[in-house]
């Protein structure tokens, strides 16, 4: 017997009126909320870099299309210009879309690739989780706090040299799947964001250096296959040591990874493959 359809997967019509649905939620949720979203931008740089990214934006291999991905690079650029400057002080939140605003062709987003029903598709906007997720990154490189965070896999494309944990997977949607933090510490933390060269450049600044260090590591990194499908499978956490003094806190299981792999398994490293 089939499984009854949900009405946003009937057709592209019923997903998009649902997406609507969905983001018409949100803004009700936001209005009401009590959260104090950061909106103060300052052009000066805080002292203090917590941590910094550089990211190349243009994939190339099989099956990627390179218009996709060159539209991908100037959707970052575009949205890294609404980012560039934020101040989140003591007690704010950030949020993805509250600061970046709504995704539209008139404002000179372009095609890219997104997930959708499980599928890469062409798409308005496509590409900005990839700023999400360097976003990501940085957050999880100091004590601030992560408050709402949607994964996607992270096996979209093959890893280019050695597999960098969270080098993807962090998933972002106008506007029900945001991506947000809120400042805990005492101090206030400051976005840098620019892209030149098709590269994506990001700082977290901070007024002076956090106490505690932080380093993100993998373990137990391999594919799976389950039915017609391939899984890449791991643990990723967090290690968080006192600056001062280099002394071991604690390890912070930060996710238990099980990534649908989105492109040809013949790509995957043999050695990586367990039956």
């Amino acid at each position: 017997m089939c499984a009854r359809k949900h009405f946003c997967e009937l057709s592209p019509v019923c997903y998009e009126i649902s997406w609507k649905k969905e983001i018409c939620k949100r803004h009700i949720k936001n209005f009401f909320s009590r959260e104090r979203i950061a909106k103060e931008f300052d052009t000066g740089h805080l002292p203090n870099v917590a941590f910094e990214k550089t990211s190349y934006l243009i994939k190339k291999g099989k099956d990627i299309d390179p218009v996709l991905q060159h539209n991908k690079a100037k959707n970052i650029a575009l949205a890294a210009a609404k980012l560039n400057g934020l101040l989140i002080h003591p007690g704010e939140v950030f949020s993805f879309w509250e600061t970046i605003g709504s995704i539209t062709r008139r404002k000179g987003y372009l095609d890219g690739r997104v997930l959708q029903g499980g599928k890469l598709i062409a798409g308005i906007g496509g590409g900005l989780c990839n700023l999400a997720n360097t976003l990501h990154v940085m957050v999880l490189h100091t004590p601030l706090t992560v408050t709402e965070f949607h994964k996607h896999s992270d096996a979209l494309a093959p890893d280019e040299g050695e597999r960098v944990p969270f080098s993807s997977g962090t998933s972002v949607g106008y506007n029900q799947l945001d991506y947000r933090f809120r400042n805990d510490t005492n101090q206030t933390v400051q976005l840098l964001a620019s892209c030149e060269n098709e590269s994506l450049h990001m700082e977290l600044r901070s007024e002076r250096p956090f106490d505690t260090c932080y380093e993100i590591f993998e373990e137990d990194h391999h594919f799976e296959k389950q039915g017609d499908s391939y899984y890449r499978i791991s643990k990723i956490y967090r290690r968080v040591t006192n600056r001062q003094t280099g002394e071991y806190i604690r390890d912070e299981l930060l996710l238990d990874n099980r990534s649908k792999v989105m492109y040809d398994p013949a790509l995957i490293p043999a050695q990586l493959l367990r039956a």
